[in-house]
C-alpha cells in the first residue's frame, strides 16, 4: 500500500508538468486556430492555410536538405568517435557538445561575423588576392546556420547506438568473410537505424520551424513558415492565423515522432533520444 502510494506521489509532478506545459498550450493553440478575434467559432483561418502552401513546402525543403547534410556529416563523425579510445571519445563528444553550451542567438551571431561581407572568410580571401563572395542573405547561409546549430542532435543519438552495439556481431561478420564495407552496410547501419531515425527527427523538426536563423542569416530573403508564424504573433497580432499555422507544424512534428517511434521504439540500444 505504501509503495503504491509512493508511486502515485512520484507520478503527480510529471502529470502536473504535462498538463501545464504540454496539454494546456496545445489546447490554447487549437482554440485560437478555431476561433476569431471575438472568440466565435470559425474555420476561416484553417481555410487560409492552403495559401501558405509554398512557404510550408519551402520550409520542408530546407528542413530536408539540412537534415541530409547533418546525416552525411554526422554519421561518419559518430562512427569515428565510437571507434576511438574511451578517453578520446569523452573529449570528442565534449567538443561536439561544446557549442551547445552557448546561447542559440550567440551562435547565430557568431556565424554572421564569419559569413559577412567583411567577415573572416572574405577577409582571408582578400588577403590572398581573391574576390569576396556573397554568402550572407542567401539560402546557403541559412542551410549552413541550420547545420551548424543542429548537427550535434544528429551526432549524439547515432553515437549512442553505435557505441553500445554488440561487438560480437561484427566479429561474427568478419569470421564469415565480410569486408569492412559489407560489415558497415549489413551490420552496423541496420543496427544504428534507431539512432539515425532519432537524429533525423531531432534535426528536421527545429529546422522546419526555425525563424531566427532565416532572419539573421537570410536577411529576410528566405521566408519559412516559422517566420510567418512569428510575424503573425509579434507584428500583426493575428494570434488566430498564427495558431492555425502552428497547428500545421504540430501535425508535422507528430508525424515525425510517429515515424521515429515506429522504427526505433522497440529497440533496446538507447538510440532514441527525445
Amino acid at each position: 500500500m505504501s509503495s503504491k502510494f509512493s508511486r502515485m506521489l512520484l507520478d503527480k509532478p510529471y502529470l502536473v508538468w504535462s498538463l501545464l506545459f504540454i496539454i494546456a498550450p496545445l489546447i490554447m493553440v487549437l482554440y485560437y486556430a478555431l476561433t476569431d478575434s471575438s472568440g466565435a467559432f470559425t474555420l476561416k483561418y484553417i481555410e487560409a492555410i492552403p495559401g501558405y502552401t509554398p512557404t510550408i513546402l519551402l520550409s520542408i525543403l530546407y528542413g530536408v536538405f539540412a537534415t541530409l547534410i547533418c546525416l552525411v556529416i554526422g554519421y561518419p563523425l559518430a562512427y569515428f568517435i565510437s571507434k576511438a579510445k574511451l578517453s578520446t571519445q569523452g573529449t570528442m563528444i565534449l567538443l561536439v557538445m561544446l557549442p551547445m553550451w552557448m546561447n542559440f542567438l550567440i551562435r547565430t551571431y557568431s556565424l554572421m561575423t564569419i559569413l559577412g561581407d567583411s567577415g573572416i572568410i572574405n577577409t582571408v580571401l582578400n588577403f590572398f588576392g581573391m574576390e569576396s563572395v556573397k554568402i550572407m542573405n542567401t539560402g546557403g547561409a541559412v542551410l549552413l546556420g541550420m547545420v551548424y546549430n543542429f548537427l550535434p542532435f544528429m551526432v549524439l543519438p547515432i553515437y549512442s547506438v553505435i557505441s553500445k552495439m554488440d561487438k560480437s556481431l561484427i566479429e561474427a561478420a568478419q569470421d564469415l568473410g565480410s569486408n569492412r564495407f559489407q560489415i558497415l552496410k549489413k551490420v552496423i547501419m541496420p543496427l544504428s537505424l534507431p539512432g539515425i531515425i532519432s537524429g533525423i527527427t531531432m534535426v528536421f523538426v527545429p529546422c522546419v520551424s526555425t525563424f531566427y536563423i532565416t532572419q539573421k542569416l537570410g536577411g529576410g530573403q528566405i521566408v519559412l513558415i516559422g517566420d510567418v508564424i512569428e510575424t503573425q504573433f509579434q507584428n500583426a497580432n493575428n494570434y488566430n492565423l498564427g495558431a492555425s499555422l502552428s497547428f500545421v507544424l504540430m501535425i508535422l512534428i507528430l508525424i515525425c515522432l510517429g515515424i521515429m517511434n515506429y522504427f526505433g521504439a522497440d529497440d533496446n540500444e538507447g538510440g532514441v533520444i527525445i
